[in-house]
């Protein structure tokens, strides 16, 4: 039996398969741990893989593999995964962002190899895109990525068929480069002002606006004036960011999820691909845009991809 856990910004959700052509069962999910010591998020999760496991009447001895797909950037310690999180580690750009703790990073390989003993933990657009590749938009298609506009911005990187992790499985963290000029109130929790993430990010976008992205989106969507100029602009960061994916990498189809995109995906997809058609054709002609193909599941199915 396998445990697939998602880990976010905002919640971690626990599943079970019995392989990875299996259905999904058991799903649990609950707000991210953000208070305590800092392997709270580990203690969380294997609490989460027990309960899911008393549910369904499966003995958690059973659990022999976990696949864990979880937000970044990484940081190896012994060869184990930590994560140095801006969402969830409130150390890193300090108090300013409000999160309560001062953790650097957060312990997770180590506690779970501990009880589990099989775990990989890779970032989750990574795992996103290997789930879109696997059984989503992506499949058949060498060259991609797969773009998360959630509580934060993720990027995963595909070339060749091969998938891009670089040295510490941070490859495609491109929601912390920059596209426009600084801007002093986009603090993102990676201690940046005025990057991708500080910029559009859904926790940004309520610190930056006095309002959530949900009740941003709907009212720009229904014409009202100062939300769609908003949005707009929300919409060409995003848009330069794709671009940029794009011709760096020569890529043929981005597939795009996370809670921002998706709830407001017809109003804002052909805004993201106005960013692209046009701009140096020979680079960007047939590239598409596209929702993922496992729609508001390929967190969950993220992590099943890992085990395949």
């Amino acid at each position: 039996m396998r445990a697939c856990v998602d880990i976010g910004g905002t919640k971690v959700a626990v599943s079970l398969s019995a392989s990875s052509d299996a259905p999904l069962i058991g799903r649990r999910s609950e707000p991210t741990a953000k208070t305590g010591d800092n392997d709270a998020v580990a203690v969380q999760i294997i609490r989460m893989i027990d309960e899911v496991c008393a549910e369904q009447g499966v003995d958690p001895a059973t659990i022999d593999r976990v696949g864990v797909s979880s937000t970044g950037p990484f940081e190896l310690r012994d060869g184990k995964v930590e994560l140095a999180t801006p969402n969830i580690c409130g150390g890193i750009a300090g108090p300013s962002r409000g999160l309560p703790n001062t953790w650097m990073t957060a312990i997770i390989e180590a506690p779970l190899a501990e009880r589990f003993g099989s775990v990989r933990v890779e970032n989750d657009a990574v795992a996103a895109l290997e789930a879109e590749r696997h059984w989503g938009a992506l499949k058949g298609i060498d060259d991609c990525a797969y773009v998360t506009w959630s509580t934060g911005v993720g990027v995963g990187l595909c070339v060749g068929g091969r998938a891009l992790r670089g040295k510490n499985g941070n490859a495609g963290h491109a929601g912390h480069s920059f596209v426009v000029d600084d801007d002093s109130h986009a603090l993102c929790g990676c201690g940046n002002v005025g990057d991708v993430e500080g910029l559009i990010a859904g926790n940004s976008i309520a610190r930056r606006f006095d309002q959530d992205a949900a009740e941003l989106f709907t009212a720009a969507a229904a014409g009202e004036p100062k939300a769609l100029e908003t949005v707009d602009a929300l919409c060409r960061v995003m848009g330069r960011l794709l671009y940029n994916l794009v011709i760096t990498l020569d890529l043929q189809c981005i597939s795009l999820g996370g809670s921002v995109f998706w709830h407001h995906r017809d109003f804002v997809l052909p805004r993201l691909q106005a960013q692209i058609d046009g701009k140096l054709v020979p680079l960007t002609r047939g590239v598409r845009l596209v929702p993922a193909g496992l729609g508001d599941k390929v967190g969950d199915y993220a992590a099943l991809a890992l085990l395949d």
